[in-house]
């Protein structure tokens, strides 16, 4: 077997590469996809803080426009103002992947990194817990009960925390996301609630950060942690960098993720309040809920699943960056989308995509 080793990373002899990898040749052969749920599903109207679903107008008028009168839009130019920015954001979603790819293209050649072994992972950058934590993931004698010793358990159910990257690191990453959001090199955003987000694969991550960190890393916590939502199986992911500023985006809604388990890192800067807080699973009732919220520490981060309700308070003073993994089990939602809860219906997509996979027809 060939591996995925980025160079400077250090790996135990005895750990198994082969409970997470695929070979280079399946890698080769595994094209993802995205369900065409995606189009128009889970539209996020930020001044309304309502996620929507949009088919046709007077689909949309009968399911929401009693809610969005009780959230204030009364009047039928606020109406139309909310469907101008779904049209708008729908048709920016049926363009998505070649917008991206040309993106990704413009800033290779024309972007300069300010520092580029950031792109490379190196377990230099990593804290000496979350290397404690893994190795003992990586070891014959693993327990769950045992793992729960090394990280800390929030009060949300299944959120943990535990040290991710050394301060350092944390300070040089940001150095370049800041470099590249001062740039004139075209820049796409996460999705609909972060504006003043980074694609991290746009920016050249994915391949020798990203990928092996969430192969060799985290894959061995998840396949302990989250063996009944897909933790075993992760075989993609999306990354992206999310900015809070007193100027900007002060916080983010309640809201679940298109992603099995999710990795939220705090990088910095210096900010205050702006906690997260978790609900219960989406598919509990609003009603039934109680929220518990947790501190974000920079240099740490909290891994959950991704159906796992959660968002984060308005920071009152200076500014705060993230790195978000969504880590994505094809094995678990080719069975049921995690976003319209439907069985997926496929259509092409650039990179990861949206994670789905379909089995190819043989010749």
């Amino acid at each position: 077997m060939h591996l995925c080793q980025p160079s400077g990373v250090m790996f135990s002899e005895q750990y198994n590469f082969n409970r997470f990898e695929m070979t280079d040749e399946e890698h080769r052969d595994v094209q993802f996809w995205t369900c065409d749920c995606f189009t128009e599903d889970n539209i996020f109207l930020k001044d309304y803080k309502l996620h929507v679903n949009f088919v046709s107008e007077v689909q949309f008028r009968l399911d929401y426009e009693a809610i969005l009168r009780r959230l204030g839009c009364v009047k039928e130019q606020q109406f139309k103002d909310v469907l101008n920015e779904i049209s708008q954001e729908v048709d920016r979603r049926r363009h998505l992947s070649e917008t991206s790819v040309r993106r990704a293209a413009a800033i290779k050649d024309e972007y300069q990194p300010l520092h580029p072994h950031v792109y490379h992972l190196q377990e230099s950058y990593l804290a000496p817990k979350f290397k404690q934590i893994v190795e003992y993931c990586r070891s014959v004698d693993t327990s769950i009960e045992g793992l729960l010793d090394l990280v800390v358990e929030e009060a949300a159910t299944r959120v943990y925390r535990f040290p991710v990257f050394e301060k350092g690191f944390c300070e040089e990453l940001l150095e370049e996301l800041e470099h590249f959001e001062q740039s004139s090199s075209p820049k796409g955003r996460p999705n609909t609630m972060n504006q003043y987000g980074i694609l991290l694969n746009e920016m050249g991550f994915d391949k020798d950060f990203i990928t092996p960190f969430r192969e060799h890393y985290m894959s061995p916590l998840t396949s302990l942690l989250y063996p009944d939502c897909g933790g075993r199986c992760l075989d993609s992911h999306k990354a992206f960098a999310v900015k809070y500023d007193l100027n900007e985006d002060l916080d983010l809604s309640y809201h679940y993720d298109n992603a099995e388990v999710t990795l939220n890192v705090s990088l910095g800067k210096d900010f205050t309040e702006g906690n997260l807080y978790f609900g219960d699973m989406r598919q509990v009732p609003l009603g039934e809920t109680e929220c518990s919220e947790v501190k974000h520490v920079v240099t740490e981060g909290l891994l959950h699943r991704g159906q796992h309700m959660h968002g984060a308070l308005p920071i009152s003073s200076g500014q705060r960056w993230n790195l978000i993994i969504w880590m994505r089990a094809s094995q678990e939602r080719n069975k049921l989308c995690p976003m319209c809860n439907r069985r997926p219906t496929l259509v092409e997509g650039d990179g990861f995509a949206d994670g789905f996979t379909k089995q190819k027809l043989k010749p």
